[in-house]
């Protein structure tokens, strides 16, 4: 019972503290005019977002970090190496899209930084987070019991986190396309992932992915259709990486897969578009992500974030399965 009302206790924490910024936040970056910029290629239902403030992965950010650093202070929270380690990856991304954001916006198109500059300091934070988790006695294994898997990986554990951190990232990037998309999947996957972390023993993990899910629940007050604000890639990022952290801290990478399906899915359907072009020279898909494909078809945009949710939510139930019990 304690647990269940600790558990509680850091999803409102997270929920009403994101939900107090948002207030606060929204009005301001409607009056800096930090406007989304929309892309020529998306469909004429989309003109209408333009302008929506950006950024707004702030409200969900902010809270989680504050609430977290608040726990650790009143001994709520253990301050073992785990949890500053998935802070740090969570404020670096986070970082890593502001600037994408802002220059964005500076340059008033759709193209913030590059991609050889994303790739440069998406570098430099799987680098840092390799350092602080071998430094730590972090194992450099790849086991799925299930699979029967257990590779000793070594110092290429390195590339694999920087494979899995640019992943996941780019991954919640490319679903952020409609209304509480991203942030709806995200909250799921976190939840799937709280409850994995605190069943396999890292109860510093769990919470902290509690209080993050009640913030991002707080955000999609203001992000719904019609949204009032988008996570931008300061957001999405963030969202995308502290999965994978957690998910690496917790040694269900391949559990990921899994939860994070949906996601997966949409940076598939990227994947195949580009080499069915060059193969076939003709589309596989209306349009990608996967999500613009049911736009095309006719789906309205809340029907489509219905139906990958509900898919999303099988995928994380799934993935508690395969990541506890199996």
């Amino acid at each position: 019972m304690l647990t269940l009302t600790k558990a509680v206790f850091t999803v409102m924490l997270g929920f009403l503290s994101s939900i107090f910024l948002g207030l606060l936040l929204i009005p301001l970056l409607k009056k800096m005019k930090v406007g989304q910029i929309i892309s020529i290629f998306v469909g004429d239902n989309h003109r209408e977002k333009q302008g929506t403030p950006t950024m707004g992965g702030l409200i969900f950010i902010v809270p989680t970090v504050l609430v977290t650093l608040f726990l650790v202070i009143t001994n709520k929270l253990t301050w073992h190496w785990s949890l500053y380690l998935t802070l740090l990856v969570f404020v670096c991304y986070a970082l890593i899209g502001f600037l994408d954001d802002y220059l964005s916006i500076k340059k008033k198109d759709n193209e913030g930084l590059n991609t050889y500059q994303k790739l440069f300091f998406q570098l430099l934070v799987a680098v840092a987070f390799f350092y602080i988790y071998i430094k730590n006695g972090g194992s450099t294994a790849l086991v799925v019991s299930t699979l029967h898997i257990n590779i000793e990986m070594g110092w290429f554990y390195g590339l694999f986190i920087l494979f899995i951190l640019i992943g996941s990232s780019n991954a919640v990037n490319l679903t952020d396309g409609l209304d509480g998309l991203a942030g709806s999947l995200s909250a799921v996957a976190l939840i799937a992932f709280a409850m994995i972390s605190l069943m396999v023993g890292f109860e510093d993990i769990g919470y902290f992915a509690l209080v993050l899910t009640g913030s991002v629940m707080g955000f999609l007050i203001f992000n719904m259709h019609p949204a009032k604000v988008i996570m931008g890639d300061t957001g999405s990022l963030a969202l995308g990486a502290v999965m994978a952290s957690i998910a690496i801290i917790v040694h269900r990478e391949v559990t990921l897969l899994v939860v994070a399906g949906v996601f997966v899915i949409e940076t598939l359907s990227v994947i195949l578009q580009v080499i069915w072009l060059f193969v076939f020279k003709r589309r596989l898909f209306l349009m990608t992500p996967l999500h613009h494909h049911f736009e095309k078809l006719g789906w309205s945009e809340v029907d489509i974030v219905k139906a990958f949710i509900v898919v999303g939510l099988t995928l994380a139930m799934a993935g508690i399965f395969f990541g506890v019990w199996l």
